[in-house]
């Protein structure tokens, strides 16, 4: 989680605002302590009372900051959302003689640390989707927003021609990764985990080959 005290953006919907650096450190401090809680526990396993007491608050501090257990988790949720929308604006364009390998490697690996800094987070919202499906609203957009934005970073390493075709191919490339990964997230079913190092390398080697066979389709033979 990013953002400090001292973000001037820091301000989320549903939070109660403060212009006192001790109580904004507070709010931070729950906010975080809730965020690393959730890698262990369910969002119905996570206690406002030992989360106060991890923080060193009071209850009552909680729930002046924060009306809800529910307004909470949508606070967890937006921060995790701007980490995401501010690790996209960071992307720059690469210079023109990167190749595609390279790229693929360096927007895979950008999206699996995102996720691991957010996991609880992404966890209890893929929980919630069954019955509030507007909690992973954010991380779809997300998600898309993604995928908008790699395309023309990968699409210059591909070639000239068949633009719809390899944008297509990209956007499926994606949903392939996007995925996987939310599976591991999810149910971590194996053999790799989100943690695995080894997760990061066969998912860019796959939307690697994913988009050379895009490529060959389009080479003369």
């Amino acid at each position: 989680m990013r953002p400090s005290s001292d973000d001037p953006d820091f301000d989320l919907p549903g939070v109660a605002p403060s212009r006192q650096k001790r109580s904004r450190e507070t709010t931070l401090a729950l906010l975080r302590a809730g965020a690393d809680m959730l890698r262990t526990r369910s969002l119905a396993e996570l206690s406002i009372e030992t989360l106060c007491t991890e923080v060193g608050a009071t209850v009552g501090a909680f729930y002046s900051r924060f009306e809800s257990k529910e307004a909470y988790f949508n606070a967890l949720m937006a921060l995790a959302a701007r980490d995401g929308e501010q690790r996209l604006g960071e992307i720059r364009r690469p210079s023109p003689d990167t190749d595609l390998d390279k790229l693929c490697h360096v927007i895979v690996s950008g999206i699996i640390t995102w996720m691991r800094n957010h996991e609880g987070v992404l966890h209890a919202a893929l929980q919630h989707d069954d019955t509030r499906p507007d909690k992973w609203t954010p991380f779809k957009a997300l998600a898309k927003a993604t995928t908008e934005r790699a395309t023309p970073l990968l699409l210059p390493a591909m070639g000239k021609g068949r633009k719809a075709a390899k944008t297509r191919t990209i956007a499926f490339g994606f949903q392939v990764v996007l995925g996987t990964l939310v599976n591991a997230i999810l149910n971590d079913p194996g053999p790799l985990s989100l943690r695995s190092k080894e997760m990061e390398t066969r998912l860019a080697g796959c939307l690697l080959l994913l988009l050379q066979a895009e490529i060959n389709q389009s080479t003369p033979r």
